[in-house]
């Protein structure tokens, strides 16, 4: 059971320089939550301020000796230090002029504030003076291991909760209320993502693709069809053997999106992915990933290594592992274990200095030579520059 008392903030490593500067002030959300679950210790806090959170910010920086940005608009501020990031904001209360925009801000009570939220477990604040404010309900779904919102316009008035909403229930193992999941349905079959920026949608996928339940979030949001835009479509059993392929230097949030949109067309998918804000290498890593089924044939039938390698170099190694999973796994496991680390013991200045003249024939001759390398036939330096002078000449 979850007691409404207050949780000690002493233990959040990133607590007690806080509690020095700023005594009066409130740590709300998720690291409250995840205390009160007992699920580790945050090292980042977000923090309400019943007043000027820019000037307490100041302060908590200058005492800190950290760095400062400030959104006076929002009233909002960030501090780092000590390897902590403090994100401070005036507790507010807030209005949405139309479904989907950027609320409108006023300052109001911690109370106020922790009912424009977005489920009732993140709704819980504790002062470091011991006072605790919490949104009806929230101590109850905490102990519940359910996700509610608060109002049943929370997901028309910010319809990125809904992708929040999978995050959460993925990554805490929480069940949806029943009514919070028949208003999460009737917002995705009415349009609701529509209404939002696409980089706000972005964002938000962004995030939870970096879950470590990111696998569940994805099929979840799968079965949405159209409503981000684009059908996805994620085959878990191929996703997870093709993340066990992937090697740590491969980003598995990449591969995830990429297997999930292999039946979009890629101009389609690029469009879609420069709409959501994916700048230019994650854009082409995923289109990489989608088109896996042609790169799988290039390497299934690959005996040597060095054919293994042509098929493979310059290929993405997120795109290799879904190959690899779809039915390449020899080829893909040798390229990513082993092959693409292969490397000469000669380069062009060895040629130059043998006579080679500078031009296409230096290219032509170091790819013979590493051919030969990845095939056994050329181990050390001299046989490997025999190679080289043999294709140049």
């Amino acid at each position: 059971m979850i007691a409404s008392m207050a949780p000690d903030l002493r233990s959040l490593p990133a607590a007690a320089p806080v509690a020095e500067v700023l005594p009066h002030a409130w740590v709300v959300g998720g690291a409250v939550r995840d205390l009160l679950l007992h699920r580790g210790a945050a090292a980042d806090l977000d923090v309400i301020i019943e007043g000027d959170a820019v000037a307490a910010a100041e302060q908590l920086a200058a005492a800190l000796g950290g760095s400062l940005v400030t959104h006076e608009t929002f009233g909002t501020a960030t501090v780092e230090a000590g390897g902590h990031v403090y994100d401070l904001a005036t507790a507010r209360a807030e209005s949405y002029a139309r479904p989907g925009a950027l609320p409108d801000v006023r300052p109001g009570t911690v109370e106020e504030d922790l009912l424009r939220r977005d489920f009732t477990v993140n709704a819980i604040a504790v002062s470091f003076d011991g006072r605790v404010a919490a949104a009806p309900g929230a101590f109850e779904d905490l102990d519940a291991r359910v996700l509610r919102v608060l109002h049943a316009r929370s997901f028309l008035d910010d319809p990125t909760r809904l992708l929040r909403l999978v995050r959460y229930a993925t990554r805490l193992r929480f069940g949806v209320e029943e009514r919070t999941a028949a208003l999460a349905a009737d917002a995705i079959a009415g349009g609701a993502l529509a209404t939002v920026t696409p980089t706000r949608v972005g964002s938000e996928l962004r995030l939870l693709l970096r879950e470590p339940s990111a696998l569940e979030a994805v099929a979840w949001v799968g079965s949405w069809e159209e409503a981000l835009g684009v059908s996805l479509s994620v085959d878990r059993s191929l996703a997870s053997h093709a993340l066990e392929l992937l090697p740590q230097d491969g980003r598995a949030d990449l591969l995830l999106l990429g297997a999930a949109c292999r039946a979009v067309e890629p101009a389609a998918l690029a469009d879609w992915l420069d709409a959501l804000g994916f700048v230019g290498r994650e854009r082409d890593v995923v289109i990489r990933v989608a088109q896996a089924d042609d790169l799988e044939g290039g390497l299934a039938g690959a005996g040597r290594p060095s054919e293994i390698a042509a098929a493979a170099r310059g290929v993405p190694v997120e795109a290799v592992a879904l190959a690899g999973a779809l039915g390449a796994e020899p080829a893909a496991r040798s390229w990513l274990t082993d092959l693409r680390h292969v490397s000469l013991d000669i380069d062009g200045a060895d040629l130059l200095a043998a006579g080679i003249p500078q031009g296409e024939a230096i290219g032509r001759a170091l790819t013979a030579a590493l051919t030969a390398r990845l095939d056994g036939a050329a181990p050390d330096r001299d046989a490997q520059l025999a190679v080289a002078l043999a294709a140049a000449r």
